[in-house]
């Protein structure tokens, strides 16, 4: 076992385990086991019973909110699990201090982390929150509605059951889809032969978010799309799937965080596009939960259920999986950078274009999509030794042409 961040080890029994029972109960939970070292080796707790209740009252005493805990004996290794859940009354506090976990280690949250811990404890989120500024005028907002929902009368009923108006007034929300909108930005860059080179600039601001929704997409669009002509019938092709960059820059957009002042940066570079979103993950959503999975559960509810009615969005949380569709047929994959603070989305040029050479088509040409093998399948099919084999498999996979699963004898390799 190795630590992670929803692991921890602990040798002894000390005050310091306290500051990553804060972390997993403001973030997704996790489990401390005490008797193993830092390099996961197990070194046992000589008094369990005492140590227990030791634990129970540093937990009790010290952690604010009380937290959701379980604890248990391992008596084959001498071991004392705590597991921790996620709590509902957040932030939770140790010593006056909110903390989160980074990869495998504890850090404090900062302000913005902890103002959002506290919305979230009140089921809100801060676009749902008073907007300062009260005078909006919703032109492009209602242009669209009355263009693409047929809506006829656009007032400020329609606003009410958009949820971006109540009796407080307008909301954070109605501020980033209004005219005047001071909440959010999007900086696109269009890049040369390399990052040295700005080709062009444009920062986009003080405009309704689907007012820069639709430039950015122009802009994609004067970039990455041409004609081709075929029996005379003109024909568009995007460079970059279309679908896969309208879904990117749409969750950059829906899930960001919206208490602070970065902007969403779309680079555009001649063989991708990457798309730079402000905050990380919603707390309860893992990478493996947002990469590989089917989920619904978004930061701005109120400001995705108003791409949902424009069309713009589906409601069931499949964004990330159409852009991987997307690339179904194509050499180059979209890769998704999550830390933190941000989430980078890379997408590539289309391609079908293999460019193997002789050998690698030989194995390419024995793997499937459907069915993983091993490497004594495949060396039965192929006209070369083991070694040989192996090597090539790897270098397709370095090339991102197959996938390699597992490890030593139960390693699988697939299209």
């Amino acid at each position: 076992m190795k630590e992670s961040s929803n692991l921890e080890f602990k040798e002894i029994v000390t005050k310091s385990f306290l500051k990553t029972v804060s972390a997993f109960a403001n973030y997704n939970g996790g489990t401390i086991i005490f008797g193993i070292d830092d390099k996961g080796n197990v070194k046992g707790i000589n008094d369990k019973v005492s140590s227990i209740l030791s634990i129970e009252n540093m937990i009790n005493d010290n952690i604010k909110p009380q937290v959701n805990y379980f604890l248990s004996l391992n008596e084959k290794d001498k071991t004392i699990v705590l597991e921790v859940k996620e709590g509902s009354e957040k932030p939770y506090f140790y010593n006056n201090k909110a903390y989160k976990r980074n990869d495998n280690s504890t850090i404090e949250v900062d302000i913005l982390e902890l103002k959002s811990l506290i919305l979230e404890s009140k089921n809100t989120s801060f676009i749902d929150l008073k907007s300062n500024k009260q005078d909006l005028t919703f032109s492009y907002l209602s242009r669209l509605f009355k263009e693409k929902v047929k809506l006829s009368n656009f007032d400020l009923d329609t606003l009410k059951t958009l949820n971006l108006y109540n009796e407080e007034g307008f909301s954070n929300c109605a501020n980033l889809l209004s005219d005047e909108n001071k909440l959010g930005a999007i900086d696109v860059a269009i890049f040369g032969d390399n990052i040295n080179i700005i080709k062009k600039r444009v920062i986009l601001e003080n405009i309704s978010i689907l007012e820069m929704f639709d430039k950015v997409m122009e802009i994609f669009k004067d970039y990455y799309e041409y004609e081709e002509i075929n029996d005379s019938y003109r024909k568009k092709v995007n460079l970059i799937p279309l679908e896969a960059f309208r879904e990117a820059l749409a969750n950059a957009i829906i899930h960001r965080l919206y208490d602070n002042n970065i902007k969403i940066n779309v680079a555009m570079f001649n063989e991708k596009i990457i798309v730079t979103s402000p905050g990380g993950l919603r707390s309860g959503i893992t990478k493996d939960d947002y990469l590989n999975k089917i989920i619904s559960i978004r930061r701005n509810e109120t400001l995705a259920n108003v791409f949902y009615r424009l069309g713009i969005i589906e409601m069931y949380g499949t964004g990330i999986l159409r852009i991987k569709n997307s690339y179904l047929d194509s050499v180059n994959k979209p890769s998704f950078n999550i830390s933190d603070n941000f989430i980078e989305v890379s997408l590539p040029l289309f391609s079908k274009d293999l460019n193997l050479s002789k050998d690698e088509n030989n194995i390419y040409k024995k793997l499937s999509k459907n069915f993983k093998m091993d490497i004594n399948d495949i060396s039965n099919l192929s006209p070369f030794g083991r070694t040989k084999t192996t090597k090539i498999l790897n270098s397709l996979n370095e090339k991102g042409i197959i996938n390699i699963e597992g490890r030593g004898k139960a390693t699988k390799y697939f299209l």
